[in-house]
């Protein structure tokens, strides 16, 4: 609680601040009436975005000030005046915020110097009466915590004229909804691509040149067979032991584009299993993933990806011999929690797994958050919509 007499020199600054921003009000005048009639010549039209931003410095100075007095933010709403000369005229005159701002800019000027002026009266009478009252007779002031009831009004009415309609807000929603899911189609683009390369990077790398090979032992062997059989069977031995280097390393590309063991354990299972083969001592808590329906697909191995990273990243750079698996299951979304105890520090510039979690994560409109401060814990948590 804030000690009656510098509340009251706090009221008395804000409305003086009131006044002052009144009589800038009034000298605004001329320049909006200089703006109209040069943006209605024409030549003079690029004064018109210049004038709109000066008059949004101007309301922003006052909803600092109410947010100085009442601890609560005014919320900003402009469309962002960019652009070629036409292109700025055009939002600046298509603006809801601009009009918003002028009316507060007229009204302004009446109430503020009418809570100045009675700021004034009721400091004169204050000092009268209170100082009788409380000098005295020892009692609480009376008349004086009336200024504090000025600035109240001051910033209420401030706040209702400055604050955007429920309209604009839903409109800036839209509007950052759609800014946000464009970006996330372009990371799900992208992560879809680099999976692609992978995956053919793999497959002309490893399998398809080991198929070639194994297409010309056999062949050799072929021609080899009626002249020196024996050389012949080292060659199919040779091309059987490559078949099954080539069916591991197509496994492991499989494995790389949707993991076998999620289809046939699900998603608690494949994580245990994840955990058992990590070189950590892994703790694994579920609640509620098993109780019911299985996520889809893709949520799971969104979810056994994220896992497999984190698990992995600490293996190689926490320094902790000990990690901690959370899965849970909420009416809206899967979440998944990684935590080791290791040196933390953990910066996901340095290489691109986490970011391709972020990415996996992002497609499905879900959250990453971490957590890696110096000397540990780092947390991962993960959390993807899903309607069970």
């Amino acid at each position: 609680m804030e000690e009656r007499p510098w509340l009251e020199r706090r009221a008395t600054e804000q409305l003086l601040r009131t006044a002052g921003l009144a009589l800038a009000s009034l000298l605004f005048l001329p320049l909006l009436v200089f703006t109209a009639v040069a943006t209605l010549m024409v030549v003079g039209a690029g004064a018109l975005p210049e004038t709109v931003l000066l008059l949004r410095r101007v309301a922003g100075f006052k909803r600092r000030e109410v947010e100085r007095w009442t601890g609560e933010a005014v919320p900003e709403l402009y469309v962002p005046l960019v652009g070629d000369l036409g292109v700025r005229v055009r939002t600046a005159v298509g603006d809801p915020g601009t009009y918003r701002d002028l009316r507060w800019l007229a009204v302004h000027f009446l109430y503020g110097w009418l809570l100045a002026c009675a700021a004034l009266v009721v400091w004169v009478f204050g000092v009268l009466v209170d100082g009788v009252w409380c000098g005295v007779l020892g009692r609480r002031a009376v008349v004086l915590p009336l200024v504090g009831r000025l600035a109240d009004l001051d910033s209420a009415w401030s706040r209702a004229l400055l604050e955007p309609s429920a309209d604009a807000r839903r409109s800036a929603e839209l509007a950052d909804r759609v800014e946000e899911l464009t970006a996330t189609r372009a990371d799900a683009v992208a992560a879809h691509g680099a999976e692609l390369r992978r995956i053919e990077r793999d497959l002309h790398d490893g399998t398809q040149a080991r198929l070639v090979a194994l297409s010309m032992r056999v062949g050799l062997a072929r021609r080899a067979y009626e002249t020196d059989p024996d050389a012949a069977r080292r060659l199919l031995d040779d091309a059987q032991e490559q078949v099954e280097e080539a069916l591991v390393e197509l496994r492991h590309v499989v494995r790389g584009i949707h993991p076998p063991i999620l289809t046939d354990r699900g998603l608690v299972g494949a994580v245990r299993a994840l955990a058992a083969g990590s070189g950590l001592d892994v703790e694994v808590t579920e609640e509620g993933i098993e109780d019911g329906p299985r996520p889809p697909a893709a949520v799971e191995a969104a979810a056994y990806f994220a896992v497999a990273e984190s698990l992995t990243n600490a293996a190689k750079h926490s320094g902790s011999r000990r990690a901690r698996v959370e899965l849970a299951r909420t009416p809206r979304a899967l979440r998944v929690s990684v935590r080791d105890e290791g040196k933390g520090g953990a910066d996901e510039s340095r290489g691109s797994g986490l970011l391709g979690v972020r990415r996996r994560t992002a497609a499905l409109d879900g959250i990453v958050q971490m957590s890696s401060p110096a000397g540990g814990p780092t947390v991962i948590e993960v959390e993807l919509p899903c309607v069970w």
